[in-house]
């Protein structure tokens, strides 16, 4: 039973998508709300117009369609919820500010990083705290943890604000992001199946209850990505903007911290890693030397630049993530 329950979460959601995602694009093309394409990304001329923010199709459909399929114990999957809004709503704020004064800057950096900074020094109190988690973290491909007692919050911190932001840089092309996170997803719920039938043997009911909500909420997610990528492959009908792509990354984190296997966030997420990496030894670069590495950072502004279609780019880093987890996947079954 609880299988066929995550089917019906994943079709529900994107059935719920579905119906959602016609009206908010219909309301953004009405109210004008469309996507400013800065001027040294020429590639993107002709995308200028397209209607933007709509994160808030998969932030209504998420939170609503995984609220309804959450059953016993689900604190941490209800926070996973109430972080994954949190991270919208600072990424809305700044689409809108975009919008209302028609400029490309949104929230200051500073501003920016205070909303995240509060959400997620909050959250490692709250994994320090909790009973189900404190400072313990499993090792990738075995069963043994170490519990790093109070590091848990600057490391939560760390992981918060590098999964937000490194799924923000990554949503540069029709589909990306929201297909790599969709990839990521799929390989995060597998793993956590092999979790619980073999490093859980010993965990209390409510605990496997918890770890169950949480998958659910993953298909909830993989399903509303499926649905999206409708509207927002390549030749993108509506761009998920800052508001979706916070709230992607706060959820990118929190699988990974709520069950502690945060240490599988770089390994799965290992495209949105090489997308912050790309820019991190662009501009350390540039500063040392003022010459560049890439033709334009982030990493898939280059592969463009040097002449290969999104589609092709989009693809590719979908496979990479999905190859990654099933090796990932692999491992975890057989050491």
């Amino acid at each position: 039973m609880p299988y066929f329950n995550y089917v019906q979460a994943l079709v529900v959601s994107f059935l719920f998508t579905l119906l959602v995602s016609p009206f908010v694009i219909s309301f953004m093309k009405k109210e004008k709300i469309k996507q400013t394409i800065l001027h040294y990304v020429e590639n993107h001329t002709g995308k200028a117009g397209t209607p933007t923010m709509g994160g808030i199709i998969f932030l209504l459909s998420i939170s609503i369609v995984g609220y309804i399929f959450f059953t016993g114990a689900n604190t941490l999957a209800g926070v996973t919820l109430l972080v994954f809004l949190g991270y919208g709503i600072t990424g809305f704020l700044d689409d809108f500010i975009k919008f209302k004064f028609k400029r490309n800057l949104g929230l200051r950096a500073y501003q920016k990083l205070l909303f995240q900074l509060a959400i997620a020094i909050t959250i490692g109190f709250f994994v320090y705290n909790s009973e189900y988690l404190g400072g313990e973290i499993y090792i990738p491909f075995t069963s043994k943890t170490i519990n790093i007692g109070w590091w848990i919050i600057p490391l939560t911190v760390l992981v918060f604000l590098a999964s937000t932001n490194a799924v923000n840089l990554t949503d540069g092309l029709d589909g990306l992001a929201s297909s790599t996170t969709m990839c990521y997803t799929i390989s995060f719920v597998a793993i956590l199946f092999v979790a619980i039938s073999t490093k859980m043997d010993s965990a209390s009911s409510i605990l496997l209850m918890e770890y169950k909500n949480l998958i659910t909420l993953g298909f909830v997610v993989i399903g509303a990505m499926l649905c999206f990528l409708i509207f927002n492959c390549f030749p993108a009908k509506i761009f998920m903007g800052d508001t979706g792509s916070l709230a992607l990354g706060a959820f990118v984190a929190c699988i990974g911290i709520f069950t502690k296997n945060m240490l599988y966030i770089p390994i799965l997420g290992f495209m949105f890693v090489l997308s912050t990496l790309s820019v991190i030894i662009q501009v350390g670069y540039f500063k040392l030397t003022k010459k560049r590495v890439f033709l334009m950072a982030p990493l898939h502004h280059h592969f463009e630049k040097k002449g290969v279609h999104e589609v092709r780019i989009t693809v590719v880093y979908s496979m990479i993530t999905i190859m990654i987890g099933g090796i990932s996947l692999l491992l975890e079954i057989i050491i």
